[in-house]
Order: C-alpha cells, then structure tokens, then sequence
C-alpha cells in the first residue's frame, strides 16, 4: 500500500521540486520509503511514497524498472494472487524474478500480456506504467474501485496522484469546483467524478487511461466489467458457493509479511471473518475494536463471544469525548475529499497502527452484496410511492420534517431518485436556500448525473445491491477507509470485495441471495460455525455518540442564514440527525478550513 502522483507536462517541463512536493504531500500514505524517476526522452516525472507489506527489503523500492529499464511502474495497492501469476509467468515464459514484491510481478505480467494483464489481477490496486518501446502511459485501477486514482488532463499536461490534496501542490490557487457544494449537501459524499477541484476526476474502476506520448492523446478502456450473470443454482450450491470463495478469499487477503490483523465490531460480518482467519493465522491471530463508555453503543458482549471462540489476541481501545475533541482538526486534516462518514475510520486506523498493525482486514461490502441495509426490504414500499400522482411527490418537498421531504426525490421515478430517497441528506429548496442559489441549479445538476438505464429493469433487491454498491460504498465508505487508513499508515483490505468472490456473488440469483432475512445467504454459509448470538442480534452497524459529542464540541464557524439557523437550532435540541448537522458543517468549512 503506498500514495502514487506524477507529472506529464510538454507545455513546460516539469520541475522535480514540484514532483517531490506533490509526493511529499501524501508521505503519511507511504512512511517506509520514497522514490522518483525522471525521463530522458519526455517530460515525464513519477513519484512514490511507500508502504511496505509485501517484500519489506530495499527490492520492493519504487518506481520500479524492468530490467531492460523500458517499463517503468509507480503501483499503489495489493495483488493478492500475485504468488500463482509469478509461477505461470516463471514456468511458462522462463521470466527470472529478482525480489519477491507483487510490483515486480506486473511488470513481467504487462510485458507478456499486455493491457489484458489487468485482467488477471485479483486485488485491490491503483498503478501508473510508462512503456518506453510503445511511447505510452497507462493508468489503471482496480475491478471495484477500492484504491483511489485521480487525473487531471489539460492542453498536453497530464497530472495524476492518489489523493486530490496532491493538486493543490502542483497548482496553490488550483480552482475549485464550483458546483462540488452542492452535490455533498445532496449525497453527503462527492459521487464520482465529481471532486472539490475542478478538472480533477477519479479513473472509472476497471478502467485503464492509455496516453499516447507521440500524439498525445488519451483513451480508456474497461478491463474489468463486472455483470450479472445468474447461475441455475440450488440454495445449497449458492451456500457452498459463497463458503468457499470467501475462505480463499480471507486467506489470500492474509498475505503479508508485515504484521496483519482484523478489525472485529462483533458484528456478523467481522465474526465470519475473523472466524476464517483463525484457520490461516492460528495463535497470531489479532484483533481490534473500539469501545465507548456509554453502554448504549458498545458492542463488547459480541466481541467477547468471537474472542473465546477463536482464541484471537484482542486489544479494545475506549474513545471518549475527549478523543473527539482533541482529535478533531486531525479528523478534518485527514479528509482527503468531504464526507458525512470516516470518523469512525479515523479511530480504528488510529489504534490499529498503536496495536502494532500494519494491515488489517474489514467486513466492507458484505451488507451490499447480501442484503444487509434497510434500503433492500423497504424497495416494494418505495415501488408503491413512486405511483403515486407527481404533484404528491412534489407537495413532500413542503413538509415540516426532513425525512417526508426526501419523499420528493421520488417525483424523478428513476434509480437516482430512488436512492436520494434513501441516502440523501437534504432536498434542492434547502440546499438553494443554503447557498443562495436558484433551485434549479440543483435540479440541473440532478439531471446531468449518469446513471444506467437497465437498473430500472432489475430485481427490486438487486437494485438496491446495486445502488448501495456503486454510490453508497464507492463514493463513502471506501474512499473513507482510504484516506483515513493511509494518514495513519495502516493498509485496510476488504475481503468482501474479493474479484472471484464478487464474481461469485453475482451469478447467484436474487431470490437466493435475498431469501427471508438480511444477509440470509451468508449467515447460511456459516452457520455451523457462528454463535447464535451473533447471528441473531439485531443490526446495529459501526455507531458512535457522535450527537452528544458533537453538541459539546467546537466545531468550524458556519453561515448565519435563516435556513443554517433553523438547522442549528433543530440538531440542538434534538429535531436534526447528527449526521445531517456535519453534513451542513463540512459544506460550509471544507476549502477553507482544510484545503
């Protein structure tokens, strides 16, 4: 795991101060080690800051070369089945491999197979190649998106990094998006492409950016699709399925030889994982959880069911309003892009690389893929609300209470409105009211937002997999762990997200996936393993006493309009949900405050 940036500029040659700075930028992403390589023939510079997991000697050093020096990689990311690509690529093309990192491993994967190389890859991962016998650069991140890649390309100037703050090393006064305010107030989250900096946009995941270095010119191709391609299977076949796939996946996602562990809420997805990993880590076996003094979120009891059942060596770590407070300008500094989630990150990062940790394993993307949010049996009640006559949908937008007003999001009947209805944070009339702009303003930049047509074809749940999948997880929660992780130095590997597993998981049909319960599928799969106790709890998610802590903590100084009022006295006493509050407040401060 590392932070990547570079530079490609034939208007004026870039100057290896600027690339350092750019670099340096992100060290907290990569505290091991650093690297740069300037180009002899263009105006070409890549940096690299490093985080050593895989081969923790000097040969894991980026940029790395081939050994002819015509293929040159900064790589930022895990390749988890790198071990069986490196034996193919030894025993079928006789390729001699000088260190044992994974890095090394794409190089010679790129030589033989080209772009298709991406293909092969199960990880997760953000890379940049110059191929100097094809006069190219190539861009590529991976299948689900889960390490970051953002690019800029303007009049034959190409600048690319993992974190968005690395723009403002190259440019200070790089312009701000104009409209990226209004986007968060409505998701809470910048949905891709859209990033506080204008210009600026992440790399689609499965996608690689070729820029042709003679034409100069840029084209993108997707790899690694992923479709839904349904299985005649019995349930016991899907439930054999989804057993063995996540089992080779926890022990591929164990890989590494820097100290590794797991963060372990009590929850069902964690107990499954840390369960499995029992089998591969034996008596180092570690896990982490974070506690609260309020007996109302702590999730202790459950932990302690996984801990005596699986042996792990176990370090709870008590946040406090006093962590929050003092920790607060850190919580802001660490937000590479706004967000309403990632505090919570923040601390369980924290303590993590306290632990000892280097790496740790997450449960992200099981309540996606297996039905796991309320969003998936509330789709048949949005179905019947979206019949109803349009000026009722409308007269919503006027209703006193927040949650009837995102009701008129529905009015849209697309997959969009569906989601706002579930996620979004504040309805266009608040946020025109907020930032004294015309409502239509928002509601143009409603329509402009892609969104696939086939979505509305599919299965009610399917649909909400797919919403919460690809906005939900993709724009929140991973980027979240993302940057949140890496300020720590601490390298978060989700399981769950697994290629063959994903795979897997989508050529399983809807009515198995989504049977009866939440999650009824996975916890099937594991059922004989699992406590009962852990299985049968009701879902509570990753929660802290965010709103008492919040209301006794100074937060950044926000606008004083009628509507800002009328929410700042609503979240005091109660009327407004926490998370709608930070949202305001990280719209009105972010760029001024932390930028």
């Amino acid at each position: 795991m590392c932070r990547i940036a570079g530079i490609i500029d034939f208007q004026s040659h870039p100057a290896e101060q600027l690339l350092l700075q750019m670099r340096d930028s992100m060290k907290h992403g990569g505290p091991d080690d650093a690297g740069i390589y300037m180009d002899d023939t263009w105006p070409l510079l890549f940096g690299h800051r490093r985080l050593a997991l895989i081969d923790l000697s000097p040969g894991g050093h980026q940029p790395m070369l081939s050994p002819e020096k015509d293929i040159v990689i900064v790589f930022n990311g895990e390749i988890y089945n790198y071990q069986e690509l490196k034996a193919e690529l030894a025993s079928q093309y006789n390729i001699q491999f000088r260190t044992g990192s994974d890095t090394e491993v794409i190089i010679h994967a790129y030589r033989v197979w080209g772009k298709e190389c991406f293909s092969r890859f199960n990880g997760m991962f953000a890379l940049a190649i110059l191929d100097k016998q094809k006069h190219k650069v190539l861009l590529a991140r991976d299948h689900a998106g889960i390490k970051p890649l953002y690019y800029s390309f303007k009049d034959d100037c190409l600048v690319f990094a993992s974190e968005v703050r690395a723009f403002k090393s190259v440019k200070k006064d790089w312009p701000e998006n104009k409209d990226w305010r209004k986007y968060f107030l409505l998701f809470g989250h910048l949905p891709e492409p859209v990033t506080t900096l204008e210009g600026v946009i992440p790399l689609k995941k499965g996608c690689v950016l070729e820029y042709d270095l003679q034409s100069r010119k840029a084209t993108h191709f997707q790899t690694q699709p992923f479709y839904y391609n349904y299985q005649a299977y019995s349930e016991e076949e899907a439930i054999a399925l989804v057993r063995e796939k996540l089992d080779v996946a926890v022990q591929r996602h164990l890989i590494s030889d820097a100290p590794i562990g797991l963060f372990l809420s009590g929850g069902l997805d964690s107990s499954i994982l840390t369960i499995l990993a029992k089998k591969y880590c034996g008596e180092n076996l570690q896990t982490l959880s974070i506690d609260f003094e309020n007996s109302k979120y702590s999730e202790k009891q459950y932990q302690d069911i996984i801990v005596k059942k699986t042996g792990a060596r176990h370090q709870s770590f008590l946040v406090t309003q006093h962590d929050f407070e003092s920790s607060i300008d850190d919580i802001m500094a660490a937000m590479d892009q706004p967000s309403t989630d990632g505090i919570n990150s923040y601390f369980i990062c924290k303590y993590a690389r306290e632990y000892g940790l280097k790496a740790v394993l997450s449960g992200i993307g099981a309540d996606e893929l297996f039905g796991g949010y309320q969003s998936f049996y509330r789709a048949s009640q949005v179905r019947k609300i979206t019949n109803l006559p349009a000026f009722a949908l409308a007269a919503a937008n006027i209703a006193k209470g927040d949650k009837w007003k995102r009701i008129s999001f529905l009015q849209r009947k697309d997959g969009l409105g569906e989601y706002l209805f579930n996620r979004g944070f504040f309805v266009s009339s608040q946020i025109a009211k907020f930032l004294d702009c015309p409502v239509q303003e928002i509601n143009e930049l409603l329509e402009n937002i892609p969104f696939p047509g086939f979505v509305a074809t599919m299965d009610e749940k399917e649909r909400s997999s797919y919403y919460e999948t690809n906005w939900y997880m993709q724009n929140q929660l991973l980027k979240d762990t993302d940057y949140m992780s890496m300020w720590h130095g601490i390298e978060v590997r989700v399981p769950f997200l697994d290629k063959e597993l994903m795979q897997a998981i989508y050529s399983i049909q809807p009515e198995l996936r989504y049977k009866i319960l939440p999650k009824h599928l996975l916890i099937k799969a594991f059922e004989t393993e699992l406590p009962e106790a852990i299985y049968k709890r009701p879902k509570q998610g990753f929660v802290f006493p965010f709103e008492n802590w919040m209301k006794n903590t100074e937060l950044p100084v926000v606008k004083n309009n009628h509507e800002s009022v009328r929410l700042q006295k609503g979240f005091a006493n109660g009327k407004v949900h926490w998370s709608r509050y930070w949202c305001y407040v990280l719209a009105m401060s972010y760029g001024t405050v932390m930028i």
